[in-house]
């Protein structure tokens, strides 16, 4: 790469600055060897399949993917809307499986289905083209893959392949993650082999009730349209049920409940098949134990809420001699809980669960949000595996982690491997330098201890008066204050184009227990929008350098939503925003999303017009621009033309970009992605210029 790209389109070439970086990790029992993906270099975007030697420190390249792949993929619809849904943009081997003693790896490139063995390192091609999400049976055997909605099973030794699961039926998929599992619920699988190999539980999914909408491509009329089932608020959800097939053609239906959702599957030696299920409002989790031979489930365990359960990813699952692992937030603290009894403290913010075993590995935060730390159990002790501050993403066993660390003392992550507590390894990581070094003012803010995160120019002399910039997300689910230097690199150099940039997270993002979350529920706009407010008075009254006169918001996503909000509502203190691809009538946006915060639009009519920005348009008195990806299947660019349309019938003057071919992910083109930014901020720099 050279020195004279600009930062933008480093970034873009670079997905964020993460390709180069190790992933996917995966220890062989003896705790030996270690599997991981990685590309060859920051601007690879094809990842191959590694092997680390734990001994001796060796790494080795066993499935190379330029080698096997020298052109373009070609990817199934249903592996382009997985990684959709995953926001995976890297290419190559993106995910890989397993059998149990980890001899044996499943992938697929291109659509085509590939195993290697991993003793010969022979590498073979095994169906031709259309494979979704192999996976080897535990024994390595077989492998269990879909094609063309249909579940199927080929003998590695004869190469006989046929249906497991199948209808003649577009509507119908077996063994697929529906879209709201896999968008909403951190739930990509659709099928689990049994712990002996010799039958399936798979997931039946029918969408025949689900409204149909359309996605045209309006720069390319002969296209044809993308028609897809979306399960809007208030609308019908994808109907799924579970059927355990045999190897030997037997097949048992699962009992159906009174739940919705399908949440999680868990299927070990630890015990029978677990399901995680839902109701439609979400204000119970219910985990049941399934009887294979019979289908008949058992109730083991429920967690009740008066406005919802949070789903915690990895639960529930068995240790390896037979007890219940789930977490609870009864308390008001996420806990994690086996065999009935919290192992966790009070205030220990359980995360997710990264493996189950004999002991459990799991991230947490304590009592700093900003932060999230690799825990493991040991007996009736907890031990904190991750040591430095920073964001530490775990993975492998309690036994053998990997640990990707990510700090404001570094960019990109620091790879460990820790076995029994010690260090025994480092992953090599290749990303690209970015050639900004974000330097965060670190805040705590407001009456509600908002954490927030204050980024000037670089060299910014003392009393200077600045423009404001605030880059928020601001909604569940994610946040923007972490203490990882890859997380302020946008927003470095945002401010070094002239702004005082302001990053904060308000109620309802994770890492402060289930009450500070649940602040938002039916007061999306009112919460999030405040707390932003308050984050920028704050900030303001300690830094006189931030001229209040002239305020900026920007943001994606719910970003965007909080963006146009800011404008439409607190005029008094936002002057201009850009929104992209916002949320603009949560009638539009999905089901389990939506209904957790909002409940139904059938039930709660009130609630949607009260945090819908459609209903406002009329009141628009500032600057907005509204940015939107016309492939985007996930917030449908339906809710910037709606606003737009509304904001003109009211005589609302507004600038619209509409993104030919982009989905939800942002662009990543270079061209695209790096003129993008630079209109924005030249929208936004004359827009606040005017007000002096």
């Amino acid at each position: 790469m050279t020195d004279e790209l600009s930062f933008l389109r480093k970034q873009a070439r670079t997905q964020r600055f993460t390709l180069g970086t190790p992933r996917e990790f995966r220890a062989s029992p003896d705790g030996r060897r270690l599997l991981f993906l990685r590309s060859e270099s920051g601007v690879d975007r094809r990842n191959s399949l590694w092997e680390l030697d734990l001994e001796t420190g060796a790494e080795t390249k066993v499935v190379d993917a330029a080698e096997l792949l020298p052109g373009e993929e070609h990817l199934p619809a249903e592996e382009r809307a997985r990684r959709e849904r995953s926001r995976e943009s890297a290419g190559g081997v993106v995910g890989y499986a397993t059998d149990t003693k980890v001899r044996i790896a499943a992938f697929s490139l291109s659509g085509k289905l590939y195993t290697v063995d991993l003793g010969t390192r022979e590498v073979t091609e095994r169906v031709g083209g259309a494979v979704v999400d192999p996976r080897p049976d535990p024994a390595g055997a077989r492998v269990a893959y879909v094609r063309d909605r249909r579940l199927r099973v080929i003998e590695l030794a004869t190469g006989e392949d046929r249906v497991v699961a199948a209808e003649d039926d577009e509507d119908v998929a077996w063994g697929l993650a529906e879209f709201i599992a896999a968008e909403e619920m951190n739930r990509a699988r659709g099928y689990w082999w049994s712990p002996d190999g010799r039958t399936l539980l798979a997931e039946r999914s029918d969408r025949a009730r689900v409204p149909r909408w359309t996605i045209a491509d309006p720069s390319d009329p002969k296209a044809p349209a993308n028609v897809v089932a979306y399960p809007a608020a208030g609308e019908n959800n994808v109907e799924v049920s579970l059927a355990f097939f045999g190897l030997d053609g037997s097949r048992v239906d699962v009992q159906r409940g009174d739940w919705e959702y399908l949440t999680a599957v868990h299927w070990s030696a630890g015990g029978p098949p677990l399901l995680a299920v839902q109701p439609r409002d979400q204000r119970r989790l219910e985990i049941h134990a399934v009887d294979p031979a019979t289908g008949t489930t058992k109730l083991l365990h429920t967690e009740a809420d008066p406005l919802w359960v949070e789903i915690v990813p990895g639960a529930p699952a068995w240790t390896r001699d037979g007890r219940l692992v789930h977490v609870s937030a009864a308390d008001g603290t996420y806990r994690l809980v086996i065999d009935g009894k919290p192992v966790t403290p009070s205030g220990l913010q359980v995360r997710s669960v990264l493996d189950v075993g004999e002991e459990v590995l799991f991230s947490a935060s304590e009592d700093d949000p900003t932060q999230i730390h690799v825990y493991r159990t040991e007996g009736g002790e907890i031990i904190r595996l991750s040591g430095s501050d920073g964001v530490h993403v775990g993975a492998g066993t309690a036994e053998l982690a990997v640990l990707s660390s990510w700090s404001l003392e570094h960019s990109g992550p620091r790879v460990s491997v820790v076995r029994d507590g010690e260090r025994v390894a480092e992953v090599d990581s290749y990303p690209e330098d970015p050639g900004i070094e974000p330097r965060p003012l670190w805040l705590t803010v407001g009456e509600r201890g908002l954490r927030a995160a204050l980024l000037l120019p670089t060299g910014h002399r003392p009393g200077v008066k600045l423009p404001v910039l605030l880059d928020p997300y601001g909604g569940p689910h994610a946040q923007r204050v972490l203490h990882s230097r890859n997380a302020f690199l946008t927003s470095q150099w945002l401010a070094d184009q002239g702004f005082a940039v302001l990053v904060a997270d308000g109620r309802g993002t994770p890492g402060r227990g289930a009450a500070w979350e649940k602040e938002i529920a039916g007061k999306l706009a009112e919460v999030t929008l405040q707390d932003q407010v308050d984050a920028l008075h704050a900030v303001a009254a300690e830094h006189p350098e931030l001229d209040l006169g002239r305020v900026a918001i920007r943001g994606w996503s719910y970003g965007g939503y909080l963006s146009a909000l800011a404008v439409l509502r607190r005029p008094d203190v936002f002057h201009a925003a850009v929104a992209g691809a916002p949320v603009t009538d949560w009638s539009l946006y999905d089901t389990h999303y939506t209904e957790r915060y909002l409940g139904k639009p059938q039930d709660e009519p009130e609630s949607y017009e009260r945090n819908s920005l459609i209903a406002g348009a009329g009141e628009l008195r500032r600057s907005l621009m509204i940015v939107h990806g016309l492939a985007d299947d996930n917030v449908f660019v339906a809710h910037s033309l709606r606003l737009s349309a509304a904001l003109l019938a009211a005589g609302r003057p507004h600038a619209f970009l509409p993104l030919v071919g982009a989905t939800h992910m942002s662009p990543q083109a270079e061209e695209v992605a790096e003129n993008l930014m630079l209109g924005q901020v030249e929208w936004i720099k004359k827009e606040l210029e005017a007000l002096r």
